[in-house]
Parts: C-alpha cells; sequence; structure tokens
C-alpha cells in the first residue's frame, strides 16, 4: 500500500505537488499568494478579506504636580509627582502599549496618548475623539468620574510594583467605585475593569471587547429565513436584533433554487469546483466514504453561498431547513460547505438557530478560530459527548485535522465531514440560554472521537470543573466549542453585553 506523506506541508492540509507548486510561484515573485487552497489564482473570482473590526483604544494619563507646603500635607501617594516624571511616563506607556499591539492576535489601535492634571483637563482634550475603550493609566490628579462614563468602555491600569506606584492604587476602590461608602456606586467600571502591573491581565480584556465589538451589529445571512431551536427559541431571532443588535438577511429558498440550478448549468464554474473537490479528497488526512458527486455540487454550493455573502457585504451565513429542504434543491447537503467556510475563515453555521449562532459568532471573534455548532448530550463521569455534521477541519485555524469524509447521518445522504479533534486539546464549551439571559461556560479536554450511530463529527470531552453544577443548570439546547481556553473573555464580553455567565469550571458566576 502507498504510504501517505508526513512532510510539513502534507500534515497541513497540501499535498506534497501543491505546496511545491506555491514554493516555486513565491520564488517567482509572489504572485500565486492569495492562492491559499491551491487552486490557482486567475480560476475564482477574487473574495474580499474576511471581515474583521479594528477595537480603538483612547490610552490617558492622569498625574498631579503639587506644590510644597510647610508644616501640613501637600501631596498624595505616587511616583509621578513632576511634569518630568508624566514626560518619563508618557514614553514608558508608549512603549508599552507598542509591545501589547505587536502581541495582539486581533486588530486593536492604540490612539495617541493624552495626559492631563485633572479629569477636566483631560476631557477637554479628548473633545471629538472616536474611540471603543478608554485605558486610564490613573497616576494621579482628580475629577476621574469626568472620564470614566457609564455607557463606554473603560479600563483603568495601575502600577504597584516595580512602579512607579500609582495614586489610585490605594483609592480607586473606596473613592471612584463605592463612592466612600460601603455600596457600589454607577462609575462606568467595576471591580473587573481594573489591572494592576500587568499587561497580559490587561490584553485578554481587550481581546473580549474586539470579540464584543465584532459581534454587536454582525450581519448574518440566513438561507430560508432565521429561527431558533424549540419552543423557547421562538423569540431567538428577535433577540438577536434587539440584544446583539445582529442584521439578519433573510435570503428564500425560492431565490436560492435558480441560483442554484444556474450554477450547476456553469459549465466552467462546475469544472473549478470538481478540479478542487478532487484536490481536496487528495489531501493528507483525508478518507473518502461517500459519492464523489456529493462532494462535487457541495463544492459548488460553497462558491454560491460565497457568492450571496458577497452580495450582503458579509462573510457569516447560516442554513435553515439543513437537513430537508436543502438537500432537495442542491442534490447534496450544507454539511460539507458549511465546514469549508468556516476552514477559511468565515462564519457558517447549520440550522438557523439563533439561540446559539450569537454565542459562536462572539466566541469566534475571541478566539480568532473556527467554532464547531454542535448538539449536547447527557454529561455523566464528568464526560459529555458532542457531535454534529459540520465541524470544521482547521479547528486551530491552522492544520486540519484527520477527516472522514461520509454521507450526513440522518439522510444518509450527501457529503459531512468527520472530523478527528486532538486528543488533549483544552476546547472551550458555551451553553446559551434560550433567553440570552444567563449562558453556561466550562472548559474541558479532547478525550475521545467516538464512531456512533450520531451525527458524524464527534467528540468526548472531560469536563473540568463542576459537572454537576453543568448537569444542573444547562438550558436552551445547542452548544459551541473552540480550542483554547477563552472563558475569562467570554465572561467579561457577556458581563458588558448585560448577559450573565456561569463558568463551571471556575466553580462561580459573574
Amino acid at each position: 500500500m502507498k504510504s501517505q506523506c508526513q512532510c510539513p506541508c502534507c500534515s497541513h492540509g497540501v499535498t506534497r505537488r501543491e505546496f511545491l507548486w506555491r514554493v516555486g510561484a513565491v520564488a517567482a515573485g509572489g504572485v500565486a499568494l492569495q492562492a491559499l487552497d491551491g487552486v490557482a489564482a486567475d480560476a475564482w473570482p477574487q473574495r474580499p478579506p474576511r471581515l474583521r473590526k479594528t477595537l480603538k483604544v483612547q490610552p490617558v494619563l492622569t498625574y498631579a504636580t503639587p506644590k510644597r507646603r510647610e508644616e501640613t500635607s501637600w501631596r498624595s501617594w505616587g511616583g509621578i509627582q513632576t511634569d518630568a516624571d508624566a514626560d518619563a511616563e508618557k514614553k514608558r506607556i508608549s512603549t508599552e502599549l507598542a509591545k501589547l499591539k505587536a502581541q495582539a492576535e486581533f486588530p486593536v489601535e492604540f490612539l495617541p496618548l493624552i495626559a492631563g492634571k485633572s479629569g477636566d483637563e483631560a476631557v477637554k482634550a479628548l473633545s471629538n475623539m472616536e474611540f471603543d475603550v478608554m485605558l486610564l493609566y490613573a497616576a494621579g490628579g482628580s475629577g476621574l468620574e469626568k472620564l470614566v462614563k457609564p455607557g463606554q468602555h473603560n479600563l483603568m491600569f495601575l502600577r504597584h510594583d516595580p512602579g512607579p506606584v500609582y495614586l489610585w492604587y490605594e483609592i480607586v476602590h473606596p473613592r471612584l467605585l463605592r463612592k466612600t461608602v460601603d455600596e457600589y456606586a454607577p462609575s462606568g467600571m467595576d471591580v473587573w475593569d481594573v489591572v494592576v502591573d500587568k499587561y497580559d491581565d490587561l490584553l485578554w480584556r481587550l481581546r473580549a471587547l474586539s470579540g464584543l465589538k465584532n459581534t454587536l451589529g454582525k450581519r448574518v445571512v440566513a438561507i430560508g429565513g432565521p429561527g431558533g431551536w424549540g419552543v423557547g427559541g421562538r423569540q431567538a431571532p428577535a433577540i438577536s436584533r434587539e440584544l446583539w443588535k445582529m442584521d439578519l438577511v433573510d435570503y428564500p429558498y425560492k431565490a436560492l433554487e435558480p441560483r442554484l440550478k444556474a450554477a450547476y448549468q456553469d459549465a466552467a464554474l462546475v469544472k473549478r469546483c470538481t478540479d478542487a473537490s478532487r484536490r481536496y479528497l487528495r489531501q493528507w488526512g483525508i478518507s473518502m466514504h461517500t459519492k464523489t458527486e456529493f462532494m462535487d455540487r457541495a463544492f459548488v454550493l460553497t462558491e454560491v453561498f460565497k457568492d450571496i455573502m458577497d452580495e450582503a457585504k458579509t462573510d457569516a451565513i447560516t442554513v435553515h431547513h439543513c437537513m430537508g429542504t436543502i438537500m432537495g434543491i442542491s442534490k447534496t447537503t450544507a454539511c460539507m460547505p458549511l465546514s469549508l467556510l468556516n476552514d477559511d475563515n468565515y462564519l457558517a453555521f447549520c440550522e438557523s438557530d439563533f439561540v446559539v449562532i450569537p454565542s459562536g459568532i462572539l466566541l469566534h471573534y475571541i478566539s480568532g478560530l473556527p467554532v464547531f455548532l454542535n448538539d449536547p448530550t447527557y454529561p455523566h463521569d464528568d464526560i459529555v459527548t458532542l457531535a454534529h455534521c459540520t465541524a470544521p477541519r482547521k479547528m486551530d485555524g491552522r492544520r486540519a485535522e484527520r477527516t472522514k469524509v461520509l454521507t450526513h447521518f440522518e439522510s444518509d445522504y450527501g457529503a459531512a465531514p468527520k472530523v478527528e479533534m486532538r486528543l488533549g486539546q483544552i476546547t472551550t464549551n458555551l451553553v446559551p440560554d434560550f433567553g440570552s439571559k444567563k449562558w453556561v461556560g466550562f472548559a474541558a479536554t479532547v478525550v475521545g472521537n467516538p464512531f456512533l450511530d450520531i451525527c458524524r463529527s464527534q467528540v468526548d470531552v472531560k469536563i473540568h470543573g463542576d459537572s454537576a453544577a453543568l448537569l444542573e443548570q444547562m438550558k436552551g439546547f445547542h452548544w459551541m466549542l473552540s480550542y483554547g481556553d477563552y472563558l475569562k473573555e467570554v465572561g467579561y464580553a457577556l458581563k458588558k453585553a448585560g448577559v450573565g455567565f456561569l463558568n463551571v469550571s471556575a466553580a462561580k458566576s459573574a
């Protein structure tokens, strides 16, 4: 039997021939860099880059320059006491933010630093400035309430060790957050918005806010219309529009059917898609267990979906009635197209279930990775099986996992991927409730890829934390999974959106 190549190029879902073709193209001048799937650059329409908004952060330094007075206290705590101290601190902050920007794997822009000796002075300098996040370096000064306004995202960075120590390291909790009483006051900040010394703690909060910014107002094409699972999901489209501000574009099947028929009659398109299908099936780690014509049609359906998204000026799509209507129209299933789209960094979901889709969009934009919408089972012995027929192969955003191409289970028709997820991989798992009142989340470890008589992509995960609490607090139906642990970011973003969060792995409610 002919052995499969195990070289690094092939282990990333690329045949050796395609890898050598790319290297040659780059050596010749890089003209094929955009042809990431091995298809010649002139064979496909040029797609716009995936849509991701940049998070704009406005840093502000407040400080004071007190004057000595004899026989009385004349200065507050803090290592920034003079204009020279402040100038050195401005340079330090600018250097640190440049390093943070280079470290961030999401688009973030730090606007020029503004400094003031009081909140009033800084507010004047901020007039007409547009930003998403106020990042306050509270070295000293008064009137911070003028800067930290409710209705905007506010973060505070404080220095302790190695310094120079900030005044508000001492007084932010009793003065700003509690207004010198025991009860918290509405101030535009809470205790989770304050970071001391650690830029890593600042980075994950910014990652969460970036994810939230890109989720709010997201446009999603809904083939067959938006929906929600079960009785509890009937209000899901309305909740997505109101709470998450989403723009849901209803694309009816009566519009899709003639369009797809025309695509199948386009000989050039069909030829390109058939060739792409064959290349896909030759990739390392792929085995084929259904009819090739189902795969060929899946590639045509994928191109039609891309065209529809291009026209809607979005990169997100979902398919309603994907276990019925789409099959009769496309003569295949939507499973493989949705998997392919997610691997190409689109957002593509089955079932048009807007109970869970907001969680997938948020988790995608926080993690920067493809996400897996799944059917959960009954948690037991700290294990739960998660399954669906549309898993991405590139769950880590780069390396394609081993995959069997089978039929869709319930129909025994079409093409669907059985993705073998990486054993030992840590995952984030989100459990949205029907009303978006309080989600549940937990971290888990992939411990198995069974082959049960259920949806094709199936994974057993071992729950981290209180599995009894998960069992008791489960609501809604569909769940969402990504590689990596992003529970802190999800909880922080949900808090800003007004949604509760029970982190089962942390055994506490945020």
